[in-house]
């Protein structure tokens, strides 16, 4: 008799254990087109929407994870919403499933245009010249730009469906596919206009 063990055998793999490559199980991620060269590193597209706050407390980590996860945790931003991930992460699957029927093309895609045309590009910045408060406009830089983008789309979502009849999900659909097609009545590209606007003047 043997006295050696004999070795077991490899575990079969589980579907728990398979990585799914596809957002939410149904959006594939490659492929993404970028239009504007300088946010494309500031917009990252992965399969996961949710890293458990891995990146919190690093500074500038926040580009690193998904452009998808961002939105969601913008949208928690508000005095209802604060720490309902779930509940974000729920309004976005369904949005993109609204994108998805109404665009007939990819929601990621979809989301990454709108945000590379809700950034703006210039803001203005107030100077104090003996005591007197002086606006001057300054370029924005594509970090920043990413992130106002997002920010415009959580507020013209929040605007449209807050005691209105309009479900979050429809209205962050209204905002992405508004925002992709520039639409200058979508709230966020109305936003980074106006932003625009008053930094012209002020140069």
């Amino acid at each position: 008799m043997s006295s050696e063990a004999p070795e077991p055998d490899a575990p079969a793999a589980t579907d728990d254990e398979r990585v799914s490559a596809e957002l939410f199980g149904e959006y594939g991620v490659d492929g993404i087109e970028y239009s504007d060269p300088s946010t494309r590193r500031y917009i990252t597209v992965t399969p996961i929407a949710h890293t458990m706050g891995r990146h919190s407390e690093k500074q500038f980590k926040k580009s690193e994870i998904s452009v998808v996860e961002r939105l969601i945790n913008r949208l928690m931003q508000t005095e209802e919403n604060t720490g309902k991930k779930q509940q974000a992460t729920r309004i976005v699957r369904e949005a993109f499933g609204i994108v998805e029927s109404r665009a007939d093309e990819n929601p990621v895609q979809v989301l990454v245009t709108a945000v590379e045309n809700a950034g703006p590009r210039e803001e203005t910045v107030r100077l104090k010249y003996g005591g007197i408060s002086v606006p001057k406009a300054v370029d924005v830089a594509p970090q920043r730009r990413v992130d106002q983008a997002l920010k415009f789309i959580a507020q013209g979502t929040q605007n449209a469906s807050f005691k209105t009849t309009t479900s979050a999900a429809e209205a962050l659909a209204n905002q992405l596919v508004g925002a992709a097609n520039y639409d200058l009545n979508a709230y966020p590209i109305n936003q980074k206009e106006e932003q625009e606007r008053v930094a012209a003047a002020a140069r």
